[in-house]
């Protein structure tokens, strides 16, 4: 078995086992990349706990733990998100990697570029969910009736809500690029969604409030970016659509 899976090309014939085995190769090469990614985030996972912990008011800096394991399973949990975090890009090219054989090579072009488009996108919608919408989100509710409760914050709940939170806003921030595949694939047109912007606009409005900044300061930073970024879609979809229409018109057709 060859350590690099060979791409095949477009209407490239193989057989079954020759398929069978470039996925094997494939999902054992994201599977290293996974475990290289929690390996190097379980070696500064204290700094990684410290990073997380820094949105926390300064009297709840450290999460509690209830049980003997706690502290170990958290640790363990966080190193792999944060792993798994690191791995996407290998991941996401081995999956697509296996499934660009079944496009035109122009076509191959385009995806290729909306996976760089939604990784650049992911990771400033993470970056976005941190700085701009965790802060305000954690000092709310941490306040919230604070003179009827005595407040502690386990680590474990902690982590998950503010993996639910990043996810959320880098999957929030992935818009632009389901909007241009919507459009690559010719399900939607650029002149269907300049039509339409108001009910786009509306939509973003709406995911933007469903978003878990709970307070009317992060809701409104959360509803900027995502009209800005449904409105910059629209703007791509209508300089890129044509160019797509061209290449597909002048596509050979295999006999």
């Amino acid at each position: 078995m060859a350590p690099f899976p060979r791409r095949l090309g477009h209407g490239e014939e193989a057989t079954l086992v020759e398929h069978l085995g470039e996925l094997r190769t494939r999902l054992i090469i994201a599977l290293l990349a996974l475990a290289v990614g929690f390996a190097i985030a379980f070696a500064f996972h204290g700094q990684l706990l410290d990073w997380l912990n820094r949105p926390l008011p300064h009297k709840l800096k450290k999460p509690v733990t209830f049980s003997p394991i706690e502290p170990f399973a958290t640790s363990i949990m966080v190193s792999l998100w944060a792993g798994l975090l690191l791995a996407l890009p290998i991941v996401f090219w081995q999956i697509w990697a296996f499934l660009a054989p079944a496009f035109e090579e122009n076509r191959q072009r385009s995806m290729t570029m909306l996976v760089a488009f939604a990784t650049v996108l992911g990771l400033g919608g993470v970056a976005f969910g941190y700085w701009v919408i965790l802060s305000p989100a954690i000092h709310f509710l941490t306040n919230y009736d604070s003179s009827h409760y005595h407040i502690l914050i386990r680590a474990r709940d902690y982590y998950r809500f503010v993996s639910f939170v990043l996810l959320g806003v880098a999957l929030a921030f992935e818009v632009p690029v389901f909007v241009l595949a919507l459009v690559r694939l010719h399900i939607l047109s650029a002149a269907r969604l300049r039509s339409t912007w108001r009910f786009g606009v509306f939509l973003m409005t709406v995911i933007g409030v469903l978003l878990p900044g709970v307070d009317p300061v992060s809701t409104i930073l959360s509803v900027i970016p995502l009209v800005a970024l449904y409105v910059l879609s629209i703007g791509l979809a209508t300089f890129l659509e044509p160019r797509w229409r061209a290449e597909s018109s002048t596509t050979p057709v295999p006999e």
